[in-house]
Order: structure tokens, then sequence, then C-alpha cells
């Protein structure tokens, strides 16, 4: 198991305070219904029939329809005796388009966020957010890395000449290696309203 959502779900289902349980049916029964399993280990049908998709949606456990009285179901067996996750963290890694670092941006006008500045006025140590209206109003702090709050600080004001991110990241000097932690900063401040691409 090599992608990071199936691992996820696996992870999910491994936590459940009945998966070891679970596991040891699957491991001893030659093939077992969610109902049998459910009776088995004193769960509520569904709860086992999720847990049994699961394992048969990640090619853990086969499936099998069968008939009882002309009324289908299924059974399931175990497949794999040994579960091995090995998760190449790279693939989910923020590349972006290749030319996502010429796109044009600056601050918004009337956005209502505040940057703070960090010690040495040369760069922002975070962005408060806000949404909603009235006694529903937010408040959300993003605390930034060091590359992060330099790029922020350089960043255009509303009413000057846009600039590229590159030529941000340039003028910031932040080196190329930190481009995908500064555009998952520049995409969450463009789905918030504080950045625009004019």
């Amino acid at each position: 198991m090599s992608d990071f959502k199936s691992a996820a779900l696996l992870g999910n289902f491994l936590a459940k305070d009945y998966a070891e349980e679970f596991f040891s049916l699957l491991v001893n029964y030659q093939d077992i219904s969610a109902s049998e399993a459910a009776s088995r280990l004193g769960l509520h049908i569904q709860t086992a029939q999720d847990f049994l998709e699961a394992l048969a949606s990640l090619n853990i456990v086969s499936k099998e329809e069968v008939y009882e009285k002309k009324r289908p179901y299924y059974r399931y067996a175990l497949k794999e005796q040994h579960i091995r996750l090995d998760i190449d963290l790279s693939q989910i890694k923020r590349a972006g388009p290749p030319d996502e670092q010429e796109r044009q941006i600056r601050e918004k006008r009337n956005s209502g966020a505040n940057f703070t500045t960090a010690r040495g006025n040369q760069s922002i140590s975070s962005v408060t957010l806000w949404s909603g209206n009235g006694r529903d109003r937010k408040e959300r702090r993003i605390s930034l890395t060091q590359p992060q709050g330099k790029f922020l600080f350089h960043l255009p004001f509303p009413n000057a000449r846009p600039l590229s991110i590159a030529a941000i990241m340039k003028k910031a000097d932040i080196d190329t290696s930190f481009s995908p932690e500064i555009l998952d900063l520049v995409e969450l401040l463009e789905q918030s309203g504080v950045i625009e691409t004019p």
C-alpha cells in the first residue's frame, strides 16, 4: 500500500478499538459475513459491514456474493497475511503548474486581514483572518515559516503594481527550494480573499 489516501483509510480502521479482534476473526475463519462478525464481536452489523467493505476496497480481503434461500449476501476472506505501508511522501509535494510562479499577485484592498510584523521589521510572523459576521465572527491566526514571513513582507500593497511570485521570492532573497510552502501560503490567502491576481 503506497498511496496516502489508502494508507489513511487503513489507519482509520486499524485505530478502531475492535480492529485487532476483527483481524483475529479474519485470520482464523476461512470466510465470514458481516452479520457473523458483528454477532461474534458484539458490534452493530453496519459497523462490521463498513469495516469489511473498507478492507475489500484496499484489497486486503476478498468479497464473494453468495445466496441463502435466494437472498444474496457477501462473505469475506482474508487475502493478505502481511499488511505493509510504504508511503512516498514526495508524491504529495505541491508542485503546481510550471508557470504558477510567474503569476502576478498583490495584497487585496480591504481584505480585513491583519499582518503581524516580526521583530526586526523585515518579516511577517503571522496573519490573522476573520470569517463570519457579528457573534458568529471567527478568528483564524496563521503562523508563518521564516520564508513565508519574508515573502509576505515583500508582497505588493493593494495600490502597488503586482509582482510575480518568483519576483517577490527573489526580492525577499528566498531560495527556490521553498517554493512549495510559498505556493501553499499564496493559495490559502487567495482562498481567504487576502491576495489577488489582478
